[in-house]
């Protein structure tokens, strides 16, 4: 039966490189490496161009990531919280690919492939912040390059060994598709489970933008801290008035300079209030107990019309004090 589907697989092997490329370049949970590999096994023994492996990795991993750039460049910040919200992986939050983005700027395109979680957020971040297409395209495709070329590489230098693996496979007959079969599942069950119990320690008490304004409103002076990145205010400079401007990564440093005896509100743009919420679980950690993100983020403080200013770079640290 191994030996069909190997037939199978140097005969149709070009289109469903492409298939299964192009697919996990848009988003979908089917890695496209091993695909990659076992087609450059193939083109050691012959059974495959290794020039054709190659052209059709490259074309699809081009027009993916361009259909996500496009998209990044005409919808803005919504293309990045509709990945975040579908997507499996935990790590493709919009904060970290922001985080290493606004670190690595456009050369992040070259390594974006090899990095968990990034390789789909990636294109449409560039589009976000901008980046010309010929820069884009540029930067890309020298990544696709070095990450199809690593990949097929891979498959030449073991092709040997890949072939013993289908020869085993092939003894262990129907067995072997259920096996192979069980371990797709069981890659997807994993990724679906860590993002389960990263929303599970999300989970904390929210305030809403109705009741933070209550607060403002009524004499209180309740600590708000923006926890967006660097590239997000550069992108939105608005801001909720006051707000201290701390990113995440800068949350332990700002411990002692956070009254404990102030109600602090922590406000982002992720979904699910993703950075505010690991925010609030550090100070939290930390012996603060009267902290809350924002429900809704920034966004439910616009759409419900409350008073706005416009951020400008400062120290965090200073106006802390």
């Amino acid at each position: 039966m191994m030996q069909e589907l190997v037939l199978l697989i140097a005969q149709y092997g070009l289109l469903l490189v492409f298939a299964n490329v192009l697919l996990e370049q848009l988003g979908l949970p089917l890695p496209a490496v091993p695909t990659m590999i076992v087609a450059g096994a193939l083109a050691a023994d012959a059974k495959l161009s290794v020039f054709a492996v190659f052209a059709v990795s490259f074309v699809a991993c081009i027009i993916g990531d361009a259909v996500w750039y496009w998209a990044g460049r005409h919808f803005g910040n919504g293309v990045l919280k509709l990945l975040c919200r579908v997507s499996l992986s935990p790590d493709s939050c919009v904060r970290q690919s922001e985080v290493r983005f606004d670190r690595w700027g456009s050369s992040l395109l070259m390594v974006a492939k090899f990095i968990p979680g990034l390789s789909t957020m990636a294109p449409p971040m560039a589009g976000v912040m901008h980046l010309g297409w010929a820069s884009f395209l540029f930067y890309d495709s020298v990544g696709t390059v070095v990450w199809v070329g690593a990949a097929i590489c891979a498959g030449f230098l073991f092709h040997k060994e890949i072939d013993d693996l289908f020869a085993r496979l092939e003894s262990m007959g129907t067995i072997a598709l259920v096996l192979v079969a069980g371990l797709l599942v069981a890659y997807i069950v994993i990724k679906w489970w860590k993002r389960r119990r990263l929303y599970k320690m999300l989970r904390m008490a929210r305030i809403s933008v109705d009741e933070l304004q209550q607060l403002m409103a009524g004499g209180e002076k309740p600590v708000i801290v923006d926890v967006r990145s660097n590239v997000a205010r550069k992108l939105d400079r608005r801001s909720i008035p006051g707000a201290l401007p701390v990113t995440i990564g800068e949350v332990d440093a700002q411990i002692g300079h956070l009254p404990t005896d102030s109600e602090i509100i922590l406000y982002c743009t992720c979904p699910n209030e993703e950075s505010a919420a690991r925010a609030a679980k550090i100070l939290i950690d930390r012996g603060y107990t009267r902290v809350r993100p924002l429900q809704g983020g920034l966004e439910a403080w616009v759409d419900a019309g409350y008073m706005l200013e416009e951020f400008f770079p400062s120290s965090a640290c200073a106006a802390a004090k």
